[in-house]
């Protein structure tokens, strides 16, 4: 027994190698405990190798019936199975499980075949059988006797009949047309009702196993003498396909059967046989006139063959009766969806994950059976996804190509699992897919080369433009930080002259720019991401300094020699257009700002002289006068075009003389050039005069009234002729007078004096006189000495002497009443 045993496991073990999966065979009823195989051995692992890889035994029966030890491997009994209670009347009985190991993902079909043990005894459904058997029958007349059952299965489930002895009676075996068999008693000696009215005998079925198992059943013969005909039915098999969800009360076959008796002996009555099962009573019903035969109530899972016996008796005194038998198929409804379960997910999977990556392991079952169970999966995304069959109804969903989150950071994956039923049921999963980022992404400035400008003078701190790079990963991976490069640009380090804000990207000046001393330089900005590692890139910046008008013209010609002004000699002669000099001057700052145009600002005489504006040629505007004075002064001013325009300015002393003199007079003499006055200043003057005249003439009054006052005052010695100018000592004895300044100026143009000014301060008040007339130099000299009368002369002043006229200005400082 054991050898056979043995023998059946490993040729299992080998099928189940050769297929692709694991096949194992175990009696039922065996004990708990008891080994069936080892797993571990068979997928040539290590024992060990099972909890490493975080092995899962995976089983779709509410029972536990086997397991898996982890320390060594072997597959164990955990509950022992009843063949007949799990599989029922099928042939085989397998259990399917599935073993899945991770790192890498595995998956591996196990069935476990149930073997079948002699465990049930052969038992008769209906019980003891009571047979009426007319007296007059003659031998060789069959009666059916019920057929026993036996839940085994194979040669376990074989029966065989015998039946006690009787010298009436043997047992013969029947046969339909669908090839099963029934026991029939065959009557081998009329009987005799008034010898003998009951034959007790008894119906054994045994069944193949070893040892084998009997049942057995009492048949009990009455003999009576009434009605020698039983029913006849049409066919002694009826056979139908009903669906499994056919509602109650639908008829599935009407059986017929005849009697040859008349009357009562001869009427019909159909009803179920006590040979039916049990369980199947209540399922189906049969009209006792017509023999239709109903549904009754839910026939039970679909591809269940149930067998119905019909039993046709008559009315006689002595009823008669015979059976048939129906075959109810229950064909399979597609009345049941997919079922989708998720045995892994990753729902975030980077984005540099390879092509075949998997993101779910899934698996598909449908309860309904033949094609309505056959369940297919599809994919729907817009991503690169595909959906792989691995075996039987499991699916993974892999990675078909590159991810990039840039482009789409998220995606709608819906799986569609379809059966084969018509009309087909699904189930619709949508799994939704992040994609995490991964630094995959360089900063990418919008140009490689910016140019960026400061205008000169700027203060330290000026922001002068910004940089800005992006980087379309996300967090640490987009984050940019700019750094200056340090370079040496136009002899000086980039780090001296500018500043860049990490953050921001914000170029800013560290020192104040000179257009004269830097007009350009450049230097590189790099943007580096914070991702691991980082990623950077550089852009090239291009500063231009922007010159501004910060620099006056520059005067290189004429200049000054010895501190004194530039003196030019012209002749007398000299024609309209003469060359008198050229002045030559230059700009340090560029552009408009160093565009430099020549004026003659202020001038002796203003229509002597013109100057070309941007030549700076300085020449004679008109023909030299005879009442031109020899000294002429020019002012000229160089002004650039910058906004504001900055100007110099150089005094020129033009000597108009044929012949160059020894010695160089003067142009240092304040005086006031010749201008035209306008209006307004005429007006001023007019005014002031007037003013001046009055207060003179007030002045005067005061004074000859106080020297009227005097005994030795002359009534003319107020005012005399330029010829005969005379002072009295009187005048300095008046006692209001403390203090008196005479100044007299002369105003000459070449050789003739026309104006003369004289200031007479008295006491505490300012008075003036104002003598016109022409004095020579004597008698200048003897109104500065004459008129004081012994009055100190602090200072006496004799300018641009030439002939007998000059210009004085004599200032008498303080005397006291004598």
């Amino acid at each position: 027994m054991v050898g056979w045993r043995v023998a059946v496991l490993c040729w299992w073990v080998s099928c189940g190698a050769a297929a692709g999966q694991l096949e194992y065979s175990v009696l039922e009823e065996s004990e708990q405990g008891v080994t069936v195989g080892n797993i571990a051995v068979d997928l040539k692992l290590s024992a060990a190798a099972l909890s490493l890889r975080n092995f899962r035994f995976l089983s779709s029966h509410s029972e536990s019936y086997f397991g898996v030890d982890l320390g060594s491997g072997s597959l164990v009994v955990r509950e022992p199975a009843d063949r007949e209670r799990l599989c029922g009347t099928k042939a085989a009985c397998i259990l399917t499980y599935e073993l899945m190991f991770e790192g890498p993902l595995e998956l591996h079909k196990m069935r476990v075949h149930i073997l079948d043990s002699n465990d049930n005894s052969p038992f008769f459904p209906a019980g003891d059988v009571q047979l009426h058997i007319p007296e007059f029958l003659t031998p060789g007349a069959r009666f059916t006797l019920p057929n026993a059952q036996d839940a085994d299965e194979g040669s376990n489930g074989v029966l065989s009949y015998s039946l006690s002895p009787s010298q009436h009676f043997r047992l013969d075996m029947g046969s339909r047309m669908d090839g099963s068999k029934y026991p029939e008693l065959v009557l081998e000696k009329a009987l005799d009702r008034e010898q003998r009215d009951t034959h007790l005998l008894v119906l054994t079925a045994q069944d193949g196993g070893w040892p084998a198992r009997s049942g057995d059943a009492q048949v009990t013969i009455i003999v009576v003498d009434t009605n020698d005909n039983a029913p006849v039915f049409e066919h002694s098999v009826y056979s139908t396909k009903v669906p499994e969800t056919v509602p109650n009360g639908t008829v599935l076959v009407q059986v017929q059967a005849s009697d040859l008796d008349e009357g009562a002996n001869g009427e019909v009555w159909y009803s179920l046989s006590n040979s039916t099962l049990a369980e199947l009573r209540h399922l189906f019903h049969v009209h006792p006139k017509s023999g239709e035969v109903q549904v009754a109530a839910s026939l039970g899972p679909p591809e269940t063959l149930l067998e119905v016996y019909v039993e046709a008796r008559d009315e006689g005194a002595l009823s008669m009766a015979s059976t048939t038998k129906l075959l109810v198929e229950v064909t399979d409804v597609n009345d049941h969806a997919p079922q989708m379960d998720f045995i892994t997910f990753s729902s975030s999977v980077s984005e540099d994950a390879a092509p075949g990556t998997v993101i779910a392991l899934l698996s598909v079952k449908d309860e309904d059976l033949g094609s309505n169970g056959k369940v297919t999966c599809t994919m729907s995304s817009k991503g690169p996804f595909h959906l792989k069959a691995s075996f039987d109804s499991y699916y993974s969903l892999l990675i078909g190509g590159p991810l990039d989150r840039e482009q789409a950071s998220e995606y709608q994956v819906l799986i569609t699992a379809s059966d084969g039923g018509s009309p087909p049921l699904s189930t619709q999963r949508i799994l939704t897919v992040s994609v995490a980022d991964v630094n995959d992404n360089t900063p990418s400035f919008s140009q490689p080369q910016q140019e960026l400008y400061v205008a000169e003078n700027n203060g330290p701190g000026t922001s002068l433009g910004c940089v800005f790079a992006q980087d379309p990963d996300l967090g640490e991976n987009g984050l940019v930080l700019y750094e200056l490069l340090d370079e040496i640009s136009e002899g000086r380090p980039a780090s001296s002259l500018v500043a860049v804000e990490p953050s921001s990207g914000a170029i800013i000046a560290k020192t104040s720019f000179d257009f004269e001393q830097l007009r350009n330089f450049h230097f590189q900005v790099e943007g580096r991401d914070g991702g691991i590692p980082p990623r950077s890139a550089t852009v090239a910046i291009n500063l231009f300094v922007v010159d501004r008008n910060d620099n006056a013209p520059n005067i290189l010609f004429p200049l000054p020699r010895n501190g004194s002004i530039p003196v030019e000699i012209v002749p007398r002669s000299a024609r309209a257009g003469h060359l008198v000099t050229k002045v030559v001057a230059e700009d340090a700052d560029s552009g408009s700002n160093a565009w430099l145009s020549y004026h003659i600002s202020q001038a002796s005489d203003s229509s002597l002289f013109r100057i070309s504006v941007s030549m700076g040629e300085l020449r004679m505007a008109r023909l030299v006068f005879p009442t031109d004075a020899v000294r002429q002064r020019v002012v000229v001013v160089v002004q650039d075009h910058g906004d504001p325009p900055l100007s110099s300015s150089v005094i020129l002393g033009v000597l108009l003389s044929n012949s160059a003199p020894q010695v160089f007079p003067d142009f240092e003499d304040t005086w006031e050039p010749r201008g035209q006055l306008s209006s307004q200043n005429l007006y001023l003057v007019i005014a002031l005069a007037c003013i001046s005249f009055l207060f003179l003439g007030c002045l005067l009054l005061f004074v000859c009234i106080k020297l009227s006052q005097s005994p030795d005052c002359c009534s003319q010695s107020c005012c005399h002729c330029p010829e005969n100018v005379r002072h009295e000592r009187t005048i300095a004895s008046n006692p209001y007078m403390t203090s008196a300044t005479i100044g007299v100026t002369t105003i000459e143009r070449l050789s003739q004096t026309y104006l003369y000014r004289a200031s007479l301060g008295l006491g505490s008040g300012n008075n003036s006189l104002l003598l016109h007339g022409e004095y020579r130099a004597a008698d200048l000299r003897d109104l500065t000495t004459g008129v004081g009368l012994n009055l100190p002369i602090s200072c006496v002043q004799i300018r641009n002497g030439k002939g007998d006229h000059t210009d004085v200005i004599a200032m008498v400082s303080k005397f006291e009443e004598v």
